[in-house]
């Protein structure tokens, strides 16, 4: 049995652990706060630009733009890329390994995929499995802001026109509710027309819309924006996941020490 002396300093030890894993709760708590903040600030403005596209597919179904696909569209030349936006560090459960197995679930499917990678532990562990990445946005993946999704945007956009990319798919997580974050994969490029289909409350246009200088070149230009709207919203959604989920292991490591500490006083006692 152990002595008194070394009973009193394992409950000095958790007490210290345990001053750790509140601190890390509550600065998760605090982040968690101020990210919700930003997405609910900037989400309605991508919103009505969706609806916007939709109104213009609404206005003339034979609107064509190379950002577009159908079940007649050709097939487009290059491979499929990948964008996996991860955390910076652990001990946040499950958030980072449920990620990373919906991106190989995607690599096993189409195995020629190139991978770019946001947050230091999918580059950890995709080097620490010899896993080529084709690009490693090196910048945090703690301070999510629109700029950096705009420079994330040019690059894949870039080599989709390109036609060294022929799909781009995000992974990431999407937090719907404080109890449920999954993660997903989505095909970002290229578009389907029903990802745009208008409100079932829209109206039917009466007078045809004119655009100058054509409808392709509308769409053209509203929809890197778009772009740019979507993965901002996928890089602060996977943020508010970490944090979601970093609050509830440290809850949960708070309520372990609880327990051991109880333990640990009637053994002393």
């Amino acid at each position: 049995m152990a002595s008194t002396s070394e009973i009193r300093r394992r409950i000095g030890s958790v007490r210290q652990t345990q001053k750790i894993t509140h601190a890390m709760y509550l600065i998760s708590q605090a982040k968690l706060r101020k990210a919700k903040q930003d997405l609910s600030n900037t989400r309605p403005y991508f919103d009505a630009l969706q609806a916007e596209i939709g109104r213009v597919f609404n206005a003339d179904d034979t609107a064509e733009s190379r950002y577009l696909c159908d079940e007649n569209s050709k097939p487009l030349p290059g491979v499929a890329a990948c964008l996996l936006i991860t955390a910076d560090k652990g001990l946040a459960g499950v958030y980072n390994q449920n990620v990373i197995k919906e991106a190989e679930k995607l690599l096993a499917q189409h195995p020629d995929t190139k991978l770019y990678v946001v947050g230091e532990y999918g580059r950890r562990y995709f080097d620490q499995h010899k896993i080529p990445i084709e690009h490693s946005f090196l910048y945090t993946a703690q301070n999510p802001t629109l700029d950096r999704a705009r420079e994330i945007s040019a690059l894949l956009l870039d080599g989709f026109l390109a036609g060294t990319l022929k799909e781009i798919f995000v992974v990431y997580t999407d937090m719907e509710s404080s109890l449920l974050s999954e993660a997903k994969s989505t095909r970002l490029l290229p578009f389907h027309r029903m990802q745009f289909a208008p409100p079932a409350k829209e109206k039917a246009v009466q007078e045809p819309f004119e655009f100058y200088p054509s409808v392709g070149a509308v769409l053209n230009s509203m929809i890197p924006s778009y772009v740019s709207g979507f993965l901002y919203s996928a890089l602060l959604d996977s943020f508010c996941s970490e944090q979601n989920a970093r609050m509830t292991a440290m809850d949960a490591a708070n309520q372990n020490a609880e327990e051991l500490l109880s333990a640990l006083r009637l053994q002393y006692n």
